[in-house]
């Protein structure tokens, strides 16, 4: 590493530890999304898996229209919609939009352990 690059790593270093949390997560999520993932959502019901979305790249907060710094009880996201729990898109399956809400609905996502 060249001594221009070094000093451009350790200013973005420092930038990044002086911002709060949940600054740190949304720059952590903006890599992430960069990188891209494959994130399942489980929807959940009285121990069963009742739905699943697969192929998420990432799992939104949703925030107040009035108020751009406060969050709404919701996630929302688009997946395709795993019909058969199989972890893969078959043919049937296509991508949707989906909101969970976080008072009433019990959901897992996890990063997909069956890799395409």
């Amino acid at each position: 590493m060249n001594w221009q690059n070094s000093k451009s790593f350790l200013f973005c270093a420092l930038l990044t530890l002086s911002c709060t949390k949940e600054t740190q997560n949304r720059i952590s999520h903006s890599f992430q999304n960069w990188t891209g993932t494959n994130g399942v959502l489980d929807v959940v019901s009285e121990g069963k898996v009742m739905y699943r979305f697969i192929k998420i790249d990432k799992l939104t907060t949703a925030t107040a229209t009035n108020d751009p710094t406060s969050s709404r009880p919701y996630r929302f996201g688009y997946g395709v919609f795993d019909k058969n729990f199989n972890y893969k898109q078959d043919d049937d399956e296509k991508k949707l939009y989906f909101e969970v809400s976080d008072y009433s609905t019990n959901y897992v996502f996890y990063e997909n352990p069956y890799e395409d």
